[in-house]
C-alpha cells in the first residue's frame, strides 16, 4: 500500500512538472517574422554611464573612448535614448521585459521579482539558440542565482565589487583574488564562451558591467590618468547656492513672503533640489562628505576606460573571426548620471543628464555606419528589437517597440514623446516620487507627495533646464495638454497607483538627517 502511494505521488509530480513546462512553453511561443535571418546579438550594458561622456561627443575634451567611437562610426548613434526610470533595478527590468516599471512592478532597488514576468532571452532560448549572461543582475533582489532564459550564467550579489569579485558561475561560487578587476574578468569570460560556440548557430550574449557605478574605482593601469586634467563644471552647477537665490538683497524665502510673485527664486527651481545640494546626492555633501567633486569626476572618467577597453576586445574578436559584419552589437547605459547639474550628482530625477543614456548600435551587414538617429528610443525598446533580430514578433505584454526600422533608415511610425516615472525610496528620501513627459521640445515634470513646484521647460531655448516656466501664462495651454497626456498614459497602462512596501528597518546613511531612526 505504501509503495502504491509512493508510486502515485511520483506520477503526480511528473505530470505536474510536465504540465508546468508545457504551460511555460506555450507562453514562450511567438509568431515568427517572414524572411528573417537570425544573427548573433551582443548586448553590452553599463551602469550609470551618462549619454554625453564619450570621446566623439566632445563633452569632456580629454576623455578617450576609441571603442565607443568605433561603434558610432561603424553603426548608429541614437542621440535621443531615454530610460523610463533612472534607477538600476527598474531600468534593468524594463530592458528585460519591455515594460514600464509600474507594469513589471520592480519599481526600485528593493522591490522583489513578482515571479510572473518573462525575460526576453527566454524566447530566444526557446528557439534553441544559446544564451549567456555575464555580470550585474541587481534586479528583484540582491542574490546572484541563475535566472530563466540563460544557458550560461555568471553574476554577483547586488552591486558587486570592482576588485576581487565573488561570482556565481552556473550555481557554483568562485572567489577571485590577486587584484582581479571585474570588468576584465567578465569580458574574458564572455569571449571564452563565444569562442566555444562552434555549431554555427546564432547566439546571444548579455554582458552587464558593474562599471561605472559609484563609488568609482578604475583599473590600476588607468588610475590617475586624468589626475591633472581640467574639470568642466556645468552651467547650472551654482544656481542652487544660497548666495545665488537672493532677490533684492533678500533670501528668496523672505522675498517670497513679501511678494508671492517671486515664488521659488530665480529660475523657480524646486525646493527639494536646493536642499539636495547638501545631501548624499548633492555636490556640497557628497556621500556624507566622504568625497570631493573633482576627484569623483576624474575617477568616473578613468573607470570608463576599462569599460571602453572591454568593448574594444569584443570588436577585435568578432573581426578576427569574421563575425563583425553580421553581428548586431548594442551598447547602452542603464541610466544616466548628473555631474553637478542643478547642484546634484547621481540619477533618479527627470533632468536630461539623469535619464538620457548612451545607445550605440552596429551591424554593418544590416545598415550603414556613421548615422545619427534622432528618434526617441527608450530602454523598453531593447527587448522587441533583439527579438526581431532573432526573427520573432513583439509579445503582446511588451510596451516597447522594435527600432530596427529606424536603424535601417526606413520610414515608420514612431513615438513623438517619452514618459517617465520614479518612486520615492526610503534609503534615499531626498528625491520625491516623480512623473514626467518629454517631447522633442518641451518637458513637464510632476511631483507627488511634497509641497513644491512642478516644472516645465522649453528645451529649445533652455537646454540646461535652468528656467522653469510652469507659471508662464503663454505656456499654460501646452502644460495642460501635457498633464492630460501624462495621466492618460498612466491610466491606460495601469499606473494610477503608488506602490508601498514595508520598511526594511532603520534609516540608511543616505538619509544623514535621520540615520538609525525608524
Amino acid at each position: 500500500m505504501k509503495n502504491l502511494k509512493l508510486f502515485l505521488h511520483i506520477i503526480g509530480i511528473v505530470l505536474l512538472t510536465f504540465t508546468c513546462n508545457n504551460d511555460n512553453s506555450e507562453k514562450l511561443k511567438l509568431a515568427k517574422l517572414e524572411n528573417s535571418k537570425p544573427r548573433n546579438v551582443i548586448f553590452i550594458l553599463s551602469d550609470d554611464h551618462r549619454y554625453d561622456y564619450m570621446g566623439f561627443t566632445g563633452k569632456v575634451p580629454w576623455l578617450e573612448t576609441p571603442s565607443m567611437d568605433k561603434l558610432a562610426s561603424d553603426g548608429v548613434y541614437c542621440r535621443n535614448a531615454y530610460v523610463t526610470t533612472s534607477l538600476c533595478s527598474p531600468s534593468r527590468a524594463s530592458i528585460l521585459t519591455g515594460q514600464y516599471a509600474h507594469t513589471h512592478t520592480i519599481v526600485d532597488n528593493q522591490a522583489p521579482d513578482p515571479d510572473n514576468i518573462i525575460y526576453f532571452p527566454q524566447y530566444i532560448k526557446q528557439l534553441g539558440y544559446k544564451t549567456a549572461f555575464f555580470g550585474k543582475w541587481h534586479m528583484g533582489d540582491a542574490n546572484d542565482n541563475p535566472r530563466p532564459g540563460f544557458d550560461h550564467w555568471e553574476s554577483f550579489k547586488g552591486q558587486g565589487e570592482y576588485y576581487n569579485p565573488s561570482l556565481n558561475i552556473n550555481g557554483k561560487r568562485v572567489q577571485y583574488d590577486d587584484s582581479s578587476y571585474v570588468t576584465d574578468i567578465l569580458t574574458e569570460h564572455a569571449l571564452q564562451w563565444m569562442k566555444e560556440r562552434t555549431d554555427g548557430l546564432p547566439y546571444f550574449v548579455y554582458l552587464s558591467h558593474k562599471a561605472v557605478h559609484a563609488e568609482f574605482i578604475p583599473a590600476k593601469k588607468h588610475r590617475d590618468k586624468y589626475a591633472k586634467e581640467e574639470i568642466y563644471y556645468p552651467l547650472s552647477y551654482n544656481i542652487t547656492k544660497p548666495e545665488n537665490l537672493q532677490i533684492n538683497d533678500m533670501p528668496y524665502e523672505i522675498a517670497n513672503k513679501e511678494n508671492p510673485d517671486y515664488n521659488y527664486g530665480p529660475g523657480r527651481i524646486p525646493d527639494w533640489v536646493k536642499e539636495q545640494r547638501y545631501s548624499w546626492h548633492g555636490v556640497d555633501y557628497m556621500y556624507n562628505g566622504a568625497m570631493k567633486f573633482e576627484e569623483f569626476y576624474r575617477r568616473y572618467c578613468e573607470t570608463l576606460l576599462g569599460l571602453d577597453e572591454s568593448i574594444g576586445k569584443i570588436i577585435d574578436y568578432l573581426k578576427e573571426t569574421g563575425q563583425y559584419e553580421s553581428t548586431l552589437i548594442i551598447y547602452m547605459g542603464d541610466n544616466g548620471f548628473s555631474f553637478g547639474e542643478h547642484g546634484l550628482i547621481d540619477k533618479r530625477h527627470f533632468y536630461e543628464e539623469s535619464t538620457r543614456v548612451p545607445l550605440l548600435v552596429s551591424c554593418p551587414e544590416l545598415f550603414k555606419g556613421g548615422k545619427v538617429e534622432t528618434g526617441m528610443i527608450q530602454n523598453l525598446d531593447i527587448a522587441p528589437t533583439i527579438l526581431e533580430i532573432f526573427g520573432l514578433e513583439t509579445p503582446e505584454q511588451m510596451q516597447g517597440k522594435s527600432f530596427v526600422p529606424l536603424l535601417e533608415g526606413k520610414k515608420t511610425e514612431w513615438r513623438d514623446k517619452v514618459f517617465y516615472e520614479y518612486y520615492w525610496e526610503e534609503n534615499f528620501p531626498e528625491t520625491p516620487t516623480t512623473f514626467g513627459i518629454r517631447t522633442d521640445r518641451y518637458k513637464y515634470i510632476r511631483y507627488w507627495g511634497i509641497w513644491d513646484t512642478n516644472e516645465f521647460y522649453d528645451l529649445e531655448s533652455d537646454p540646461y533646464e535652468m528656467n522653469n516656466l510652469i507659471d508662464s501664462p503663454e505656456h499654460q495651454e501646452i502644460i495642460k495638454e501635457m498633464v492630460d497626456e501624462l495621466y492618460s498614459w498612466l491610466d491606460e497602462t495601469g499606473g494610477m497607483q503608488i506602490p508601498l512596501k514595508r520598511p526594511e528597518g532603520r534609516r540608511f546613511a543616505g538619509d544623514y538627517r535621520n540615520t538609525g531612526q525608524y
